[in-house]
Protein backbone atom coordinates (compact mmCIF):
# COMPACT_ATOMS: atom_id res chain seq x y z
CA UNK A 1 0.00 0.00 0.00
CA UNK A 2 1.48 3.52 -0.92
CA UNK A 3 2.27 6.02 1.86
CA UNK A 4 0.95 9.31 0.75
CA UNK A 5 2.65 11.41 3.93
CA UNK A 6 6.08 13.02 3.85
CA UNK A 7 7.27 14.96 5.97
CA UNK A 8 5.83 18.26 4.22
CA UNK A 9 2.51 17.16 4.69
CA UNK A 10 3.66 16.95 8.99
CA UNK A 11 2.52 20.40 10.87
CA UNK A 12 -0.28 20.92 9.25
CA UNK A 13 -3.37 23.90 10.52
CA UNK A 14 -6.69 23.14 8.96
CA UNK A 15 -10.07 24.88 9.80
CA UNK A 16 -13.69 23.10 10.45
CA UNK A 17 -16.20 23.61 7.73
CA UNK A 18 -19.01 24.36 10.39
CA UNK A 19 -21.84 21.79 9.86
CA UNK A 20 -24.27 24.65 10.55
CA UNK A 21 -22.89 27.34 8.12
CA UNK A 22 -25.48 28.46 5.43
CA UNK A 23 -25.53 26.76 2.32
CA UNK A 24 -24.37 30.13 0.64
CA UNK A 25 -21.53 30.73 2.48
CA UNK A 26 -20.12 27.17 2.27
CA UNK A 27 -18.11 28.11 -1.26
CA UNK A 28 -17.10 31.25 0.12
CA UNK A 29 -15.92 29.65 3.43
CA UNK A 30 -13.60 27.44 2.06
CA UNK A 31 -12.30 29.56 -1.08
CA UNK A 32 -11.27 32.22 1.63
CA UNK A 33 -9.90 29.10 3.67
CA UNK A 34 -7.45 28.23 0.97
CA UNK A 35 -6.30 32.18 0.11
CA UNK A 36 -5.53 32.55 4.06
CA UNK A 37 -3.14 30.03 3.85
CA UNK A 38 -4.79 26.85 5.70
CA UNK A 39 -3.20 23.63 4.90
CA UNK A 40 -6.71 21.70 5.10
CA UNK A 41 -10.31 21.92 5.80
CA UNK A 42 -12.13 19.26 7.78
CA UNK A 43 -15.76 18.46 7.14
CA UNK A 44 -18.88 17.01 9.45
CA UNK A 45 -20.52 14.63 9.33
CA UNK A 46 -23.46 14.23 11.95
CA UNK A 47 -26.94 12.98 11.56
CA UNK A 48 -29.28 15.26 9.82
CA UNK A 49 -26.68 17.82 8.77
CA UNK A 50 -24.94 17.15 5.25
CA UNK A 51 -23.43 14.51 4.02
CA UNK A 52 -19.73 14.05 4.59
CA UNK A 53 -18.60 12.65 0.91
CA UNK A 54 -20.62 15.40 -1.04
CA UNK A 55 -19.03 18.22 1.04
CA UNK A 56 -15.68 16.85 0.60
CA UNK A 57 -16.56 16.14 -3.26
CA UNK A 58 -17.45 19.87 -3.26
CA UNK A 59 -14.64 21.68 -1.60
CA UNK A 60 -12.35 19.49 -3.36
CA UNK A 61 -13.41 20.70 -6.91
CA UNK A 62 -13.65 24.39 -5.48
CA UNK A 63 -10.73 25.07 -4.28
CA UNK A 64 -6.86 24.29 -5.72
CA UNK A 65 -4.30 23.04 -2.82
CA UNK A 66 -6.53 22.20 0.35
CA UNK A 67 -6.17 18.73 1.60
CA UNK A 68 -9.71 17.88 2.65
CA UNK A 69 -10.85 16.04 5.60
CA UNK A 70 -14.03 13.98 5.92
CA UNK A 71 -14.27 13.74 9.83
CA UNK A 72 -16.13 11.48 10.26
CA UNK A 73 -17.87 8.35 8.19
CA UNK A 74 -19.67 6.49 10.81
CA UNK A 75 -18.52 2.64 10.21
CA UNK A 76 -22.35 1.31 10.37
CA UNK A 77 -23.30 3.67 7.57
CA UNK A 78 -22.33 2.72 4.44
CA UNK A 79 -22.01 -0.89 2.87
CA UNK A 80 -17.67 -0.68 2.61
CA UNK A 81 -16.72 -1.71 -0.48
CA UNK A 82 -19.34 1.45 -1.80
CA UNK A 83 -17.09 4.23 0.23
CA UNK A 84 -14.51 2.75 -0.94
CA UNK A 85 -15.34 3.54 -4.40
CA UNK A 86 -16.47 6.99 -3.26
CA UNK A 87 -12.72 7.72 -1.77
CA UNK A 88 -11.57 5.91 -4.60
CA UNK A 89 -12.93 8.29 -6.92
CA UNK A 90 -12.42 11.45 -4.37
CA UNK A 91 -8.70 10.58 -4.23
CA UNK A 92 -8.19 9.92 -8.08
CA UNK A 93 -9.63 12.85 -9.19
CA UNK A 94 -7.95 15.33 -6.54
CA UNK A 95 -4.66 13.38 -5.37
CA UNK A 96 -2.89 13.20 -2.32
CA UNK A 97 -5.76 16.07 -1.45
CA UNK A 98 -7.90 13.46 0.67
CA UNK A 99 -7.73 12.00 4.33
CA UNK A 100 -10.74 9.58 4.87
CA UNK A 101 -11.87 9.80 8.64
CA UNK A 102 -14.04 6.49 10.20
CA UNK A 103 -15.57 6.41 13.44
CA UNK A 104 -18.18 4.29 15.73
CA UNK A 105 -20.79 7.49 15.00
CA UNK A 106 -22.49 8.19 17.91
CA UNK A 107 -24.98 5.58 19.78
CA UNK A 108 -27.85 7.36 19.93
CA UNK A 109 -27.87 8.61 16.17
CA UNK A 110 -27.00 4.89 14.63
CA UNK A 111 -29.30 2.99 16.80
CA UNK A 112 -31.96 5.74 15.69
CA UNK A 113 -30.95 4.45 11.98
CA UNK A 114 -30.68 0.56 12.63
CA UNK A 115 -26.77 1.01 12.42
CA UNK A 116 -25.30 0.42 16.11
CA UNK A 117 -23.84 -3.27 15.87
CA UNK A 118 -23.66 -5.55 19.09
CA UNK A 119 -19.76 -4.59 18.88
CA UNK A 120 -18.29 -1.55 18.00
CA UNK A 121 -15.16 -2.39 17.98
CA UNK A 122 -15.45 -5.18 15.83
CA UNK A 123 -17.02 -3.85 13.00
CA UNK A 124 -14.75 -0.79 13.20
CA UNK A 125 -11.74 -3.05 13.45
CA UNK A 126 -13.14 -5.18 10.36
CA UNK A 127 -14.16 -2.18 8.60
CA UNK A 128 -10.95 -0.08 8.54
CA UNK A 129 -9.12 -3.15 7.48
CA UNK A 130 -11.07 -3.83 4.58
CA UNK A 131 -11.03 0.13 3.15
CA UNK A 132 -7.88 0.27 3.32
CA UNK A 133 -6.97 -2.92 1.17
CA UNK A 134 -10.09 -1.85 -1.24
CA UNK A 135 -8.98 1.78 -1.89
CA UNK A 136 -5.33 0.55 -2.81
CA UNK A 137 -6.81 -1.76 -5.18
CA UNK A 138 -6.31 -5.20 -3.11
CA UNK A 139 -8.87 -7.62 -2.91
CA UNK A 140 -11.23 -6.98 0.41
CA UNK A 141 -10.30 -9.45 3.25
CA UNK A 142 -11.78 -12.83 4.29
CA UNK A 143 -15.65 -11.90 5.19
CA UNK A 144 -15.75 -10.99 9.00
CA UNK A 145 -18.70 -11.07 11.32
CA UNK A 146 -20.18 -7.39 9.78
CA UNK A 147 -18.00 -6.74 7.11
CA UNK A 148 -18.71 -8.87 4.04
CA UNK A 149 -16.29 -7.85 0.81
CA UNK A 150 -14.23 -11.20 0.40
CA UNK A 151 -12.39 -11.11 -2.99
CA UNK A 152 -13.81 -7.54 -4.17
CA UNK A 153 -11.52 -5.70 -6.17
CA UNK A 154 -11.80 -1.65 -7.30
CA UNK A 155 -11.18 -1.05 -10.88
CA UNK A 156 -10.65 2.72 -10.67
CA UNK A 157 -7.88 3.39 -7.49
CA UNK A 158 -5.38 6.53 -6.62
CA UNK A 159 -2.53 7.04 -7.51
CA UNK A 160 -2.11 8.19 -4.09
CA UNK A 161 -3.53 6.17 -1.52
CA UNK A 162 -5.76 8.51 0.89
CA UNK A 163 -4.88 8.08 4.74
CA UNK A 164 -7.79 5.81 6.68
CA UNK A 165 -7.88 7.55 10.39
CA UNK A 166 -10.17 6.37 12.87
CA UNK A 167 -12.35 9.16 15.07
CA UNK A 168 -12.43 7.44 18.21
CA UNK A 169 -11.85 8.23 22.08
CA UNK A 170 -11.87 5.38 23.76
CA UNK A 171 -8.69 3.49 24.66
CA UNK A 172 -9.65 0.51 23.08
CA UNK A 173 -10.84 2.02 19.97
CA UNK A 174 -7.84 4.00 19.96
CA UNK A 175 -5.83 0.76 20.40
CA UNK A 176 -7.62 -0.78 17.39
CA UNK A 177 -6.13 2.41 15.46
CA UNK A 178 -3.00 1.39 16.14
CA UNK A 179 -4.05 -2.21 14.85
CA UNK A 180 -5.54 -1.18 11.17
CA UNK A 181 -5.29 2.58 10.60
CA UNK A 182 -3.32 5.10 9.15
CA UNK A 183 -3.61 7.00 12.94
CA UNK A 184 -5.89 9.10 14.58
CA UNK A 185 -8.91 11.81 14.50
CA UNK A 186 -9.07 13.42 18.04
CA UNK A 187 -11.93 15.41 18.57
CA UNK A 188 -12.37 18.78 20.83
CA UNK A 189 -10.77 19.06 23.12
CA UNK A 190 -7.78 17.96 22.35
CA UNK A 191 -5.05 19.24 24.60
CA UNK A 192 -1.80 18.53 24.81
CA UNK A 193 -1.78 15.86 27.30
CA UNK A 194 -5.28 14.13 25.93
CA UNK A 195 -2.59 14.00 22.51
CA UNK A 196 0.43 12.55 24.52
CA UNK A 197 -2.30 9.54 26.16
CA UNK A 198 -3.98 8.58 22.84
CA UNK A 199 -0.48 8.17 21.49
CA UNK A 200 -0.01 5.81 24.17
CA UNK A 201 -3.12 3.89 23.35
CA UNK A 202 -1.82 3.43 19.83
CA UNK A 203 1.03 1.17 21.20
CA UNK A 204 3.34 0.22 18.68
CA UNK A 205 2.22 2.25 15.42
CA UNK A 206 2.80 5.38 17.52
CA UNK A 207 6.20 5.09 16.61
CA UNK A 208 5.50 4.76 12.64
CA UNK A 209 4.23 8.55 12.19
CA UNK A 210 0.85 8.19 12.00
CA UNK A 211 -1.07 11.31 11.20
CA UNK A 212 -2.96 12.64 14.16
CA UNK A 213 -5.47 15.25 13.41
CA UNK A 214 -7.00 17.29 16.63
CA UNK A 215 -9.94 19.36 16.50
CA UNK A 216 -10.16 22.45 18.73
CA UNK A 217 -12.54 25.50 19.30
CA UNK A 218 -10.57 28.52 18.51
CA UNK A 219 -11.05 32.23 18.63
CA UNK A 220 -8.42 34.76 18.29
CA UNK A 221 -8.93 38.74 18.95
CA UNK A 222 -6.08 41.10 20.38
CA UNK A 223 -8.27 41.27 23.44
CA UNK A 224 -7.67 38.01 24.87
CA UNK A 225 -10.76 38.29 27.10
CA UNK A 226 -12.57 38.60 24.18
CA UNK A 227 -11.43 35.15 22.27
CA UNK A 228 -11.80 33.20 25.72
CA UNK A 229 -15.36 34.81 26.50
CA UNK A 230 -16.31 33.43 22.47
CA UNK A 231 -14.68 29.57 23.06
CA UNK A 232 -16.69 29.42 26.63
CA UNK A 233 -19.88 28.39 24.93
CA UNK A 234 -18.07 25.21 22.85
CA UNK A 235 -17.16 24.08 26.42
CA UNK A 236 -20.51 23.48 28.08
CA UNK A 237 -19.96 19.88 27.75
CA UNK A 238 -16.59 18.81 28.61
CA UNK A 239 -17.99 18.54 32.15
CA UNK A 240 -20.04 15.31 31.36
CA UNK A 241 -19.11 11.54 31.56
CA UNK A 242 -18.51 11.03 27.66
CA UNK A 243 -15.43 13.40 27.66
CA UNK A 244 -13.93 11.51 30.40
CA UNK A 245 -10.92 10.44 27.64
CA UNK A 246 -10.19 13.84 27.10
CA UNK A 247 -10.33 15.61 30.58
CA UNK A 248 -9.03 12.37 32.44
CA UNK A 249 -4.80 12.92 31.27
CA UNK A 250 -4.86 16.74 32.36
CA UNK A 251 -3.57 18.25 35.72
CA UNK A 252 -6.59 19.77 36.82
CA UNK A 253 -9.43 17.05 35.65
CA UNK A 254 -10.69 16.35 39.48
CA UNK A 255 -11.50 20.17 40.28
CA UNK A 256 -12.64 20.19 36.57
CA UNK A 257 -15.58 17.61 37.57
CA UNK A 258 -15.72 19.09 41.40
CA UNK A 259 -16.33 22.43 39.28
CA UNK A 260 -19.01 20.72 37.31
CA UNK A 261 -20.79 18.89 40.50
CA UNK A 262 -21.36 22.64 41.95
CA UNK A 263 -22.35 24.21 38.82
CA UNK A 264 -26.20 24.51 38.46
CA UNK A 265 -25.91 23.88 34.99
CA UNK A 266 -23.48 23.21 32.04
CA UNK A 267 -23.99 26.95 30.87
CA UNK A 268 -23.00 28.09 34.11
CA UNK A 269 -20.09 25.68 34.42
CA UNK A 270 -18.36 26.78 31.44
CA UNK A 271 -19.40 30.85 32.18
CA UNK A 272 -17.23 30.28 35.65
CA UNK A 273 -14.31 28.50 34.45
CA UNK A 274 -11.20 29.51 35.42
CA UNK A 275 -9.71 31.17 32.44
CA UNK A 276 -6.44 28.74 32.47
CA UNK A 277 -8.96 25.68 31.87
CA UNK A 278 -10.43 27.74 28.58
CA UNK A 279 -6.65 28.58 27.35
CA UNK A 280 -6.11 25.06 28.00
CA UNK A 281 -9.20 23.25 26.27
CA UNK A 282 -8.83 25.69 23.29
CA UNK A 283 -7.18 27.49 20.67
CA UNK A 284 -7.80 30.84 22.09
CA UNK A 285 -6.59 34.41 22.76
CA UNK A 286 -3.93 36.98 20.98
CA UNK A 287 -2.48 35.76 18.04
CA UNK A 288 1.10 35.02 19.70
CA UNK A 289 -1.38 32.73 22.50
CA UNK A 290 -2.99 31.01 20.26
CA UNK A 291 0.33 30.47 18.00
CA UNK A 292 1.81 28.88 21.08
CA UNK A 293 -1.73 26.72 21.19
CA UNK A 294 -1.08 25.25 18.07
CA UNK A 295 2.62 24.59 18.74
CA UNK A 296 2.23 23.21 21.77
CA UNK A 297 -0.63 20.00 20.21
CA UNK A 298 1.98 19.50 17.59
CA UNK A 299 4.93 19.00 19.76
CA UNK A 300 2.43 16.83 21.74
CA UNK A 301 2.77 14.66 18.12
CA UNK A 302 -0.37 16.44 16.37
CA UNK A 303 0.34 16.18 12.50
CA UNK A 304 -2.54 18.46 11.71
CA UNK A 305 -4.39 20.76 14.22
CA UNK A 306 -8.12 21.85 12.80
CA UNK A 307 -9.27 24.98 14.42
CA UNK A 308 -13.44 24.96 14.97
CA UNK A 309 -14.25 28.97 14.85
CA UNK A 310 -15.89 29.56 17.83
CA UNK A 311 -19.09 32.82 17.38
CA UNK A 312 -21.76 33.83 15.81
CA UNK A 313 -19.79 34.95 12.06
CA UNK A 314 -17.42 31.97 11.25
CA UNK A 315 -16.56 33.02 7.83
CA UNK A 316 -15.62 36.46 9.39
CA UNK A 317 -13.85 34.52 11.98
CA UNK A 318 -11.37 33.08 9.58
CA UNK A 319 -9.28 36.31 9.12
CA UNK A 320 -8.73 36.33 12.94
CA UNK A 321 -7.87 32.60 12.87
CA UNK A 322 -5.55 33.21 10.26
CA UNK A 323 -3.61 35.87 12.37
CA UNK A 324 -2.26 32.25 13.85
CA UNK A 325 -1.06 30.19 11.57
CA UNK A 326 2.74 29.86 11.41
CA UNK A 327 5.12 31.96 10.20
CA UNK A 328 5.59 29.98 7.07
CA UNK A 329 2.31 31.36 5.68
Amino acid sequence: MSDSRTPSARRRVGVMLPLDLPVGEVLPYVRRAEELGFDQVWVVEDLGWRGGVAQAATVLASTTNLTVGIGIMPAGARNVAFAAMELATLAQLHPGRVIAGIGHGMPGWMRQVGSWPESPLTLIKEYARALRLLVAGEPGPANGRYVRCEGVVLTEIPDTVPPVILGVRGPKSQAVAGEVADGLLLAEPAAPGYITASLRNLGPAAANSPEIVVYDAAAVDDDEEAALTRVRATLESVGEPQWAAHIDPLPFAEELRAHRAASADAGHFAKTMPAEWVRALSIAGTPAQARAAIDARHAAGATSVVLAPAGPDRLAALDSLARALPDRH
